[in-house]
């Protein structure tokens, strides 16, 4: 059974810091790529960061490039996203998912088919 189970988000104070972890079973990730997305209240869901082990690419959402860096432990099976300079505007519900690509200029929901439960990050300044 594929699962995605996210972790490590909570309450933050602005310019700080969390990583996020996908741990992933059922699947391998190095076969795949792992994409982060997140909602905040009111909004659409945006494409945060992905990364393909096979093909090397990753893509970064504009709002977070410099301050956000996808990496990939194929050994544990789990993506990371560490966040760096949180603000507010980061806060929302965090979630990874799979996909067969990582496209490095932007992010398609549909092109992902299995999803975490999601992990909640919350930037108060």
């Amino acid at each position: 059974e594929v699962q995605l189970v996210e972790s490590g988000g909570g309450l933050v104070q602005a310019g700080g810091s969390l990583r996020l972890s996908c741990a992933a079973s059922g699947f391998t990730v190095g076969e795949y790529a792992i994409g982060w997305f997140r909602q905040a209240p009111g909004k659409e869901r945006e494409g945060v960061s992905c990364i393909s082990s096979t093909s090397g690419s990753t893509y970064y959402a504009d709002s977070t490039k410099g301050r956000f860096t996808i990496s990939s432990d194929n050994a544990k099976n789990t993506v990371y996203l560490q966040m760096n300079s949180l603000e507010p505007a980061d806060t929302a519900v965090y979630n990874c998912a799979r996909s067969r690509t990582c496209r490095s200029w932007g992010m398609r929901i549909y092109e992902y088919d299995y999803w975490g439960q999601g992990t909640q990050v919350a930037v108060f300044s």
